[in-house]
């Protein structure tokens, strides 16, 4: 590591904060940039994660208004979410390295359409609550399918919280505002346990991890500035288009110039 790989990861950071608090997609930037500079697949993906994770924090507490009255089902769903982020850890941590570098390419193009359909599936969302004519079933039939996404958000993390907004929907009848603050709390659930885990691990580039984290705290308050002025939209497309463009570099770089 030299005085530029850092530079470059701080700076990647730093729009990492300014993405996640303006559209999301954050890691879609940050990951390919460790890898640029020399990091590991796994050693990149493990650092990025305990990097950004006290982004998800500030999201959390910034909507923590809307989730006094949910404390029943915020508890359980957390559950879901802690267990499913540990285990996707636990997961990342025993593919193997080449094997994690081949699946590369196709996690981030997932990220990357999951970051595309994020609108439409808010749109959906919102007319289907719209409408009224939804029935509201038992909480814990969310439990499971929010486990299988956070094991999905512990090993690779980017597009999350449209997994687990798309199932809060589904299951539960209340307020998009107050499904996306539960979203939120379950992000920050998956993150900061799988996280917690990567600390011991020893795959963690500290110093990387520190500027980083560092980055991100300032893009995201960069970000809450340039609220009123960027549109989020436009943004998440830029973000897309990269996400995309780096996914087939990959692919190629992987499968056809190996």
């Amino acid at each position: 590591m030299n005085l530029i790989s850092y530079i470059l990861a701080g700076l990647a950071a730093v729009m990492a904060g300014l993405i996640n608090a303006l559209a999301g997609g954050g890691t879609l930037i940050t990951f390919p940039i460790l890898m640029a500079i020399g990091l590991p697949a796994v050693s990149a993906n493990v650092t990025n994660t305990v990097a950004l994770c006290p982004g998800y924090l500030g999201g959390t507490l910034a909507q923590s208004k809307d989730l006094k009255d949910q404390k029943k089902r915020l508890w359980s769903l957390i559950s879901a979410g802690a267990l499913g982020g540990l285990i996707g850890g636990i997961l990342l941590l025993q593919t193997g390295e080449k094997l994690f570098t081949q699946l590369v390419p196709f996690l981030i193009l997932l990220a990357s359409s999951l970051l595309a359909v994020q609108n439409p599936v808010r749109a959906w969302l919102t007319r289907r609550l719209e409408q009224g004519n939804t029935k509201a079933l038992s909480e814990a039939w969310a439990f499971f399918p929010i486990f299988l996404a956070a094991i999905y958000g512990g090993y690779f993390g980017a597009g999350l919280s449209v997994i687990v907004l798309a199932v809060l929907g589904l299951v539960l009848n209340d307020s998009l505002t107050r499904l996306n603050a539960l979203k939120q709390g379950i992000a920050f659930a998956a993150n900061i346990t799988a996280a917690l885990f990567f600390v011991f691990s020893g795959k963690v580039v500290w110093s990387v991890a520190l500027v980083m984290a560092v980055g991100a705290l300032l893009g995201g308050a960069i970000g809450g500035k340039l609220a009123s002025k960027i549109k989020p939209a436009t943004l998440r497309w830029v973000v897309v288009t990269i996400g995309f463009t780096v996914g087939i570099i990959y692919l190629v770089k992987t499968f056809f110039l190996a």
